[in-house]
């Protein structure tokens, strides 16, 4: 690294996720469950979509943005949740890249794919807290390059298709041009968000915002030495405890099932090491519609696939309901989802409350420049170039 390293205490988003190569230069290596969400989600014709690949720049000046990705990536998702496209609500896919490591590999360009374009926030979740930083060199045309070409975008021209790439060193750094790299991810629809950590025009001048306006994108800019202000609420409590008794409606199924529930009670905490605040948008995301877990818990299963419990083999499932008889367990289910759905209505009902106390509290103080506030802007404006509406 040739500048001074930014103590950066922000960004990114949405990530939006998923299937992780354990092993660093490794790009193209998926978890059998991301390669096998990724196909479902990718056939899916039916729903409108909404895909982002989030770019994050791990170098060594970067724990900042890495520490903002992860305290703001479910209220991201909590403001595209909210998106209908002529009634319909749309899938909602996160890819992660990670690039500008000196662990990465260098034939790769110190670019790797982390997770595929997904709709499991909960593995998108616990690969970005796995990320770390250390020295390295920032290829962005590599990065944009690498997503453009090997993700499984949509060729539907009604979906919106973003890559948001953040870092703070010089855009044009790196064998592959950026703007080559631009031309690719236009001619599939796709959109480029840049977000330089640094002042505006430090960002114009290292070709930032040429970055995203040769791709029909938004040029960012965020104060790395702002703070998110997460404003708590008389609400916040009572959601929390519903979130507990939410989690005791999934019944976890087949030999991942386990891992995949523990997976989800892992990051309720990761959300809560930042703040309640933080850990209450989660809640929020796993009682909406883009919270689906059909590969490992029995309702989300049977909800999509009316014939699944009969055709689970037994030994799938949880011990209680392996003594059950047919009836039994479809009326346990039944229970179960009701059970859900009620847990799930009273926190979007307290939500609603809470987002009005947030917005009256917000009118006293001044807007910052970070990530949450500027990136929100863009992407709802950019939804609604593809006729996205927000409830």
């Amino acid at each position: 690294m040739n500048r001074q390293t930014i103590n950066l205490s922000l960004l990114t988003l949405f990530v939006f996720i998923f299937s992780c190569a354990t092993q660093s230069g490794t790009s193209n290596s998926l978890t059998k469950e991301a390669v096998e969400l990724t196909s479902r989600t990718s056939s899916d014709d039916k729903k409108p979509r909404i895909q982002a690949a989030l770019l994050l720049d791990t170098s060594n000046s970067m724990d900042g943005l890495i520490n903002q990705a992860k305290s703001q990536l479910w209220k991201m998702v909590n403001d595209l949740a909210t998106t209908k496209q002529d009634g319909k609500i749309p899938t909602i896919e996160i890819a992660l890249y990670e690039y500008g490591n000196s662990t990465l590999s260098v034939e790769q360009g110190y670019v790797r794919q982390i997770v595929p374009l997904s709709a499991d926030l909960d593995l998108v979740s616990e690969k970005l807290f796995e990320l770390s930083t250390n020295g390295g060199d920032e290829y962005c045309g590599q990065v944009v390059h690498d997503a453009a070409k090997d993700l499984a975008w949509t060729t539907n021209n009604n979906d919106l298709k973003l890559i948001i790439i953040a870092g703070n060193e010089p855009y044009d750094q790196g064998p592959y041009n950026y703007k080559t790299a631009c031309k690719e991810a236009i001619t599939k629809g796709i959109m480029i968000n840049t977000i330089h950590c640094g002042a505006y025009e430090e960002g114009v001048e290292t070709h930032w915002k040429d970055g995203a306006d040769c791709a029909d994108g938004k040029y960012m800019n965020i104060n790395q030495d702002d703070e998110v202000v997460h404003i708590p609420t008389p609400y916040d409590d009572k959601i929390l405890e519903l979130n507990q008794s939410l989690n005791s409606t999934y019944i976890s199924y087949g030999a991942e099932g386990k891992k995949r529930k523990a997976r989800q009670e892992v990051q309720d905490a990761n959300a809560s090491s930042f703040s309640a605040a933080n850990s209450v948008e989660r809640a929020v995301s796993k009682s909406s519609a883009q919270y689906k877990n059909e590969e490992w818990d029995l309702i989300d299963a049977a909800s999509s696939d009316e014939e699944f419990l009969e055709e689970v083999e037994e030994e799938a499932l949880p011990e209680e309901m392996q003594k059950m008889d047919k009836e039994e367990r479809k009326e346990y289910l039944v229970e179960k989802k009701e059970e859900r759905e009620k847990i799930q209505a009273e926190i979007n009902t307290l939500n609603t409350k809470r987002k009005e106390f947030i917005a009256k509290e917000q009118k006293n103080n001044a807007e910052k420049q970070t990530l949450d506030n500027v990136l929100i802007k863009a992407v709802r404006e950019q939804a609604k170039s593809k006729n996205f509406k927000y409830e």
